[in-house]
């Protein structure tokens, strides 16, 4: 049996088999299916798996000096296929991490032994893959660790450095032994077939290399990527953190590359100015666009309380996918910027490696007919969905309204009377832990609306958008829509270090392993926090892009302003007896930058509504709110996750 297993590796022959196996059980029956592999198996030897490095040819010359660049690629494969005259897929992940900050929750990096080759590959792909038959590649991105070039964060030289390893991979590329001189080296090894995996800035690379529609990409699994950079730095406007992108590369190029990137560095920060302000920089970095030039497969990951690479990433490239008919499948957890191995390692690394058997291989294990969407309900308890949004889901209107006392209103479906209002004063020290802790109090520098307590479960599954018109007292503002759950809970402590997850001491081993690459890792827990609310979907937007949401505009103070806040995508049923919350306010602290000014606003609320993807629409909304009593005045704040008040300025995966 074992000489027919290895056979059966080629894509070629599993689809010959496949073929075969069908025509069989149409005459013996059932039985004579199963001859078609549906699982890679660990037959492959680690310990003589072949290391190699070699620097693949860019095509691009991102340091100006006269020859094109070369990236460091490490390989490991199995010797066998090699050995055998066969062939096989890989998986890559491209990183700029593998020497500054590391990879993983151990903060991994690559080591090599004393003649340069390379002994650690970090994470664990390597160590499970390789046995089942997959090569590992790992790409250090232009400017970084053993390559040329310059880091230009998420720009042409990013993602135009691992394309050309794909190509090479494919046969359409050239590569060499060395960083300068060398041997020409061909990927013969190579079936042509690859597959992109990664977090955050290397989730974010293979969206960008998808986006290219590079022949030869079949899938990518990107966990908490970007999918597009203007996003991470701003919110329609408002700035998100007090740097760019040129910080950003500084943190990641290698010394060599400091010293040669002088001009590259000054191109990222001319074309990203702190206004918030649209630029051609951004438009290089904008995947979304490109969705329809995508031809793999996608299999995402996102935490809903992702602070860092917030979830507006994954919502929009999701939706823009969905349009275009790509292929996908969605994981949403209650974590924060966290790899799927460390918050549900098992059933992660089983369904990564039906997924990669499936699209790199051709294995019909039924993965691809699996339900869409994995989304965390508490905690380590996990729903899933045939399609994501949930089916059924609809956008719904609803609208906020005055209540007993001055912005303590109501959220409902009745539209305020002409002339109503609410108003307050932004105040930057205050957050949405502020705020939602006191819903139900007048404070000043916020503007909250409830439902009663809940007759019926509600859940909101997708995106939605705030409008509001406004009146500014300066000339300048910023504005904070969030949504809140009002309701006692035990969520994942997102907020503290683990984003969610405590890290153990003890190790579990994911794989074959060597002294130098042992494939075992610490064991994680989930962190839990019992809280009496969740805010579980934000948006923000400087109001000057009322006209144009690439280009700000000065206010003038007593006119009136509409502007549409995209919130984040999510999915979270508030249970029944909660209250469903949406609060408008000025600057979100921590998590976004104040304006030049702290002005006083006021909403006309009779324009203002909140359009929310509901699941069963308008009529759910009205069964879970039908009859309810109003809610009494709280008797004690409650309390909740107070986000973190320096949210990391690096899309890292350590």
């Amino acid at each position: 049996m074992t000489k027919p297993a290895r056979i059966l590796r080629t894509p070629f022959t599993v689809l010959v088999v496949a073929a075969v196996a069908a025509l069989l059980s149409a005459l013996t029956g059932p039985a004579a299916a199963q001859a078609a592999p549906r699982e890679s198996r660990p037959v492959y030897s680690y310990d003589h798996a072949i290391r190699e490095s070699v620097w693949v040819d860019t095509r691009l010359d991102g340091d100006a000096d006269g020859r094109t660049d070369r990236v460091a690629v490490d390989i490991v494969r199995p010797a066998e296929p090699a050995q055998q005259g066969r062939r096989v897929p890989v998986i890559m992940d491209a990183s700029p991490y593998y020497s500054c900050c590391g990879r993983g929750n151990e903060s991994q990096k690559k080591t090599y032994d004393d003649h340069g080759r390379p002994v650690q590959f970090p994470l664990y792909y390597d160590n499970y893959f390789v046995p089942r038959g997959y090569a590992t590649v790992l790409v250090d991105l232009a400017g970084t660790n053993r390559s040329d070039g310059c880091t230009d964060v998420g720009g042409r030289s990013d993602i135009g450095s691992a394309k050309a390893v794909i190509d090479w991979l494919g046969g359409r590329g050239h590569a060499y032994t060395a960083r300068t001189g060398g041997t020409p080296v061909t990927a013969d090894w190579s079936n042509g077939s690859t597959g992109m995996i990664g977090k955050s800035w290397d989730a974010t690379i293979a969206n960008g290399v998808a986006a290219t529609g590079v022949k030869g990409l079949k899938t990518i699994v990107p966990i908490a990527g970007i999918s597009s950079w203007y996003d991470y730095y701003f919110a329609q406007g408002a700035p998100l953190y007090d740097s760019g992108p040129d910080a950003l590369a500084d943190l990641v190029n290698s010394p060599d590359a400091h010293r040669r990137c002088a001009a590259v560095q000054k191109k990222l920060a001319d074309g990203a100015p702190r206004s918030g302000d649209w630029t051609g920089l951004w438009t290089e970095r904008d995947y979304v666009r490109h969705a329809d030039k995508v031809r793999a497969s996608v299999f995402m990951v996102h935490g809903m309380q992702d602070l860092n690479v917030r979830t507006r990433h994954a919502g929009q490239w999701w939706d823009a996918l969905a349009r275009h008919g790509v292929e996908r499948k969605i994981w949403l957890s209650q974590t924060g910027h966290v790899d799927p191995f460390d918050f549900r390692r098992g059933e992660w690394v089983t369904t990564l490696h039906h997924w990669f058997d499936h699209y790199l291989r051709g294995y019909d294990n039924g993965i691809d007919r699996a339900p869409m969407a994995d989304i965390e309900r508490a905690p380590g308890t996990w729903s899933t969905d045939p399609q994501w949004p949930a089916p059924g889901t609809r956008t719904t209107t609803l609208r906020p309204r005055g209540g007993s006392a001055p912005g303590v209103g109501v959220l409902g479906t009745t539209k305020a009377p002409p002339g109503a209002s609410a108003a307050f004063t932004d105040d930057p020290k205050l957050s949405e832990a502020d705020w939602a802790a006191r819903i139900d109090e007048p404070t000043p520098a916020k503007a909250g609306f409830s439902t009663a307590p809940l007759r019926a479960p509600l859940r909101l599954s997708g995106s939605g958008k705030v409008t509001v018109t406004a009146t500014p007292s300066t000339t300048t503002a910023h504005l904070s829509a969030v949504l809140v759950d009002l309701g006692p809970d035990t969520i994942r402590n997102y907020a503290a270090d683990g984003e969610g997850i405590t890290t153990l001491g003890t190790r579990t081993c994911w794989g074959a392993g060597t002294p130098g690459d042992t494939g075992c890792f610490k064991e994680t827990a989930a962190d839990t926090r019992k809280v009496g609310y969740t805010v579980f979907s934000r948006g923000w937007a400087d109001l000057g892009t009322y006209a144009d949401p690439h280009k700000g505009r000065p206010l003038t103070p007593g006119k009136r302003y509409t502007l549409t806040l995209d919130l984040a995508a999510s999915d979270h049923v508030v249970p029944a007896g909660h209250r469903l919350a949406l609060i408008v306010a000025g600057t979100d602290a921590g998590l976004i930058d104040p304006p030049a000014s702290t002005p006083k606003l006021t909403l006309d609320l009779s324009r203002t509504v909140a359009r929310l993807p509901l699941t069963g629409g308008a009529p759910a909304f009205a069964r879970a709110t039908a009859g309810a009593p109003r809610h009494p005045a709280a008797a004690a704040p409650p309390a909740g996750i107070a986000p973190p008040r320096a949210i990391s300025r690096m899309p890292a995966g350590g």
